[in-house]
């Protein structure tokens, strides 16, 4: 099914150069002069090789039909992960490289989708945002504006990202997996 490259999205499976390829990322760019285009990290699906190429907005690509289990994430063994289908109970392992540093995000019994093509996991899709506790906080600086000023933090799974001066060790804050933002604190 042709779809327009501006509405590509991490997850999906493209056909490109004759190769199945896996959207990692997604960058729209929008230059001071000339039409604005997408920059597209991807994840070729038989060799685990990654590339990038830019599209224009208006172009198409070829998205491959792909079929889509509900399943839930077990534990990591290695270089891989375990899941369940959650109809049929049964359990595959996906290689960790499929996931990349999103794999961070993965907890016990967390609902996620695994796309397949002809029988092979090619994508993991996590749910958009999940609630974590940050471990490290720089302290506030006096005089910074909650408004325009972040500052890094540690999360529990070990990632580092850019939160609001009132986030503190302890805070239990929400996070987009799609590009690893902070959203709100969480609602506990």
């Amino acid at each position: 099914m042709k779809i327009q490259a501006n509405t590509m999205r991490g997850g999906m499976v493209i056909e490109h150069q004759g190769k199945q390829w896996t959207v990692l990322k997604i960058q729209l760019l929008q230059p001071g002069k000339g039409g604005a285009f997408i920059q597209v990290e991807m994840r070729d699906v038989a060799t685990g090789t990654k590339s990038q190429d830019r599209w224009r907005t208006a172009d198409t690509v070829e998205r491959l039909e792909v079929r889509e289990l509900d399943c839930q994430y077990l534990f990591a063994d290695g270089e891989a992960f375990t899941f369940m289908d959650k109809t049929t109970f049964d359990q595959f392992n996906v290689p960790a490289e499929l996931l990349g540093e999103k794999s961070a995000f993965l907890q016990d019994n967390m609902d996620v989708t695994v796309n397949f093509i002809e029988g092979k996991a090619v994508a993991v899709n996590l749910p958009n945002q999940v609630t974590l506790t940050v471990t490290e906080a720089d302290p506030v600086v006096k005089g910074q504006t909650a408004s325009s000023s972040y500052k890094p933090a540690k999360l529990e799974n070990g990632l580092k990202i850019m939160v609001p001066p009132f986030v503190e060790s302890g805070t239990r804050i929400v996070v987009a997996t799609e590009d690893i933002t902070y959203v709100e604190r969480a609602k506990d």
